[in-house]
């Protein structure tokens, strides 16, 4: 497979946002969607915020207080899948993942199933797929749209930064058919849960 932007997107010049405006943008953007978002998620371990209740029980090792966090979740998640659907949108999540599953990816994967069930479209897709597109570096870790495309930001420890914006079309759309390209070999979320996350225990991701 060929990319024609993934892999020049760090190249292309954009609009710097902070974390806070990134957010603002996304926001207004996104209650003025008619169509799919696309988000591409390539590293394996992020720091979530440190007021996640589901974030601090995974710090703590405490797993049936993460799983609790992410049921009490489950209503948000139904009703922003639900709200996409209701404005003819839909999010579409590709993660890339590694073996061995990393205590983080255990840990996300868990709420994507909750996500999952409650109709976010998320598709999974190992890494060996992408390396010989990545002699430059991991694929970005992006947002794109109808409004932009944005590129998220991180410090060094992968706490989310803010992003750039990047709005030239042509870059949009080829970007889109690159991760679209991607999308269609991906496997549906919840099979790969069942066949890579649920046999596994928590002590075998790292975790008490």
């Amino acid at each position: 497979m060929t990319f024609r932007m993934l892999d020049r997107i760090r190249d292309i010049p954009g609009k710097v946002l902070d974390r806070p405006a990134y957010h603002a943008q996304r926001r207004q953007e996104s209650e003025r969607l008619t169509g799919p978002i696309w988000k591409l998620e390539r590293s394996q371990f992020f720091h979530e915020p440190d007021d996640d209740p589901s974030w601090q029980a995974f710090v703590a090792g405490d797993w049936e207080r993460v799983l609790a966090a992410f049921e009490g979740d489950r209503p948000a998640a139904r009703a922003e899948a639900k709200g996409y659907a209701k404005q003819g949108s839909e999010l579409r999540r590709l993660r890339i993942v590694e073996r061995p599953v990393s205590p983080y990816l255990y840990w996300e994967c868990h709420w994507f199933r909750i996500l999952a069930e409650e109709g976010t479209a998320i598709r999974v897709l190992n890494s060996e797929k992408v390396r010989d597109h990545e002699r430059e570096g991991p694929l970005p870790e992006l947002v794109v749209d109808e409004h932009a495309l944005y590129h998220v930001s991180y410090d060094e420890e992968w706490r989310a930064i803010g992003a750039r914006r990047i709005d030239e079309p042509q870059v949009m759309r080829e970007t889109i058919d690159d991760l679209a390209r991607l999308w269609a070999e991906g496997q549906p979320f919840l099979d790969y849960f069942q066949q890579e996350i649920a046999p596994l225990p928590p002590s075998a991701a790292g975790l008490r």
